[in-house]
């Protein structure tokens, strides 16, 4: 891949409102912007929350270098002050992310930038492609985790998928969502994502017959021998094939066969036929790994039918979120500070929607101390504090005569600080960490948030002096 300065990928009107900032005078001006998203793919019950390793790495490496800014010259469009501001740009912005991992769920801010309206501006596309595109594979690979019901998936899609960035950071946001590998080798060598693999049919088809292929790779990886038995005929061939080059290269050598493959025909058909030969054959132990075009529903419905399946190879339809394959993040002025003093700003429209959240805000998630389930997600004033020693009283923001008190809860704080004046302040986790607390936090949402279709709509309000700042601008702007 080419070595490309991500500081120009950028919309080109961050650059040219950059530039009128610098002009009108205002490029001190603090701004904050939130992104947040309004949908869930698939409308599912919750997205996850994924990419923010990178977005710090892009971050602390924005620089313009003198390519750069001679390109941006040559548009004749821009002022000569502008290109030296350039030439000694330094991000200097206060951020704030949600953890990867997170459940996270529409309207609410998972990012926040506050600084320099030139600088906060300038990021926003690289914002929102970052956490769009890994938010949106943790969340599909989430719920093909969820359907297999503990069996395990591999992600298998990096050839489909949309170029290098979406299989090498798409296998990485996979693994966050649950799934326990990739056949992408280079997110094993990168990330420490498990890199898995075994053969394609083109190995079959180099060899004499079948079964000749099937006992060279068995010689060659006694220890880890997964056989793909659909070449020619599961059932009639493959596997009586696997078979047979197990008990011939395996057993002699006191080694187990690990899995057979099944990539095509029907998947919950074959695999109970195969079953029933591994079983009778004695090796109850050997695995059936399925592939084909799958995805949760799919996967769902061979299981009510019996499919005896132990793993699940899943590519296309994962790594590019087929069915919906875009996540929805924008990236959004709430507020302007001048002088200490931050004034809220909100954007209206007839897509009731499409109207913004005013303000410098706080995300907190109220748990049941009890059963430790997520009850509900609050908005405040990012001055506010809630009082876990209190009773508190949650009310629908559209639907304002919805209210309901609550008592015996703990309160998280969602936003964490990442960047203090432009300085990283954070220290990313291990990958195997934020997938483990990936699966923590999904546990402590109710089933019924959790359902494929018709999911309970899990309730983010807001407080009330958040609300009244929003009515007021409302009525303010009627």
């Amino acid at each position: 891949m080419e070595n490309i300065n991500l500081t120009m990928l950028t919309d080109f009107y961050e650059v040219t409102m950059a530039n009128g900032y610098l002009q009108e005078g205002l490029q001190n001006k603090v701004a904050y912007f939130d992104m947040f998203f309004r949908k869930v793919p698939d409308d599912g019950g919750f997205a996850i929350m994924a990419g923010v390793e990178q977005l710090i790495l892009y971050l602390k490496n924005i620089s313009f270098n003198e390519e750069d800014i001679e390109y941006l010259r040559s548009k004749n469009m821009f002022c000569e002050e502008f290109m030296e501001y350039l030439k000694s740009f330094r991000f200097s912005c206060d951020v704030w992310a949600v953890p990867e991992g997170t459940p996270i769920f529409p309207n609410e801010p998972v990012i926040t930038v506050r600084g320099p309206v030139i600088e906060a501006q300038f990021v926003e596309t690289m914002v929102l492609l970052t956490i769009n595109h890994q938010s949106l594979i943790a969340t599909k690979a989430n719920r093909i985790v969820r359907a297999a019901d503990g069996r395990a998936v591999m992600e298998f899609g990096s050839r489909r998928a949309q170029g290098y960035d979406g299989a090498i950071y798409g296998a990485r946001a996979a693994y966050i969502g649950g799934c326990v590998g990739t056949a992408c080798t280079i997110s094993d060598k990168k990330f420490g994502v498990p890199v898995m693999g075994t053969m394609a049919h083109s190995w079959v088809q180099m060899f004499q017959s079948e079964l000749e292929a099937f006992k060279a790779y068995a010689r060659t990886y006694p220890d880890g021998c997964t056989l793909l038995v659909d070449t020619y005929n599961v059932l009639k061939s493959g596997v009586p094939n696997a078979i047979r080059a197990f008990r011939e290269e395996l057993l002699p050598r006191g080694f187990r066969p690990k899995g057979i493959r099944i990539d095509s025909g029907d998947i919950a058909y074959l695999s109970k036929e195969a079953r029933r030969m591994l079983d009778e054959a004695g090796f109850e132990d050997c695995r059936i790994v399925a592939s084909n075009a799958l995805d949760e529903f799919i996967i769902r419905d061979i299981l009510i039918q019996g499919a005896k399946v132990d793993i699940f190879g899943v590519g296309e339809r994962l790594i590019t979120s087929k069915s919906e394959p875009v996540f929805g993040g924008v990236y959004k002025l709430a507020a302007v500070e001048e002088n200490g003093e931050v004034t809220p700003k909100i954007k209206l429209s007839e897509n009731v929607g499409k109207i913004t959240n005013p303000g410098f805000k706080a995300v907190w998630r109220f748990f049941d101390k009890v059963t430790g389930k997520a009850i509900a997600d609050v908005l405040t004033r990012n001055e506010e504090i809630i009082d876990e020693n209190k009773p508190y009283e949650l009310f629908d923001p559209e639907y304002t005569w919805k209210r309901k008190t609550i008592t015996g809860f703990r309160v998280q704080r969602l936003l964490m600080q990442i960047f203090d004046k432009g300085c990283c302040v954070y220290e990313s986790p291990d990958l195997n960490y934020i997938r483990e607390y990936c699966r923590e936090q999904i546990d402590t949402l109710w089933d019924e948030v959790k359902r494929f279709e018709n999911p309970h709509n899990y309730y983010v309000d807001m407080s009330k002096p958040l609300w009244d700042m929003k009515a007021g601008l409302l009525q303010e702007y009627k």
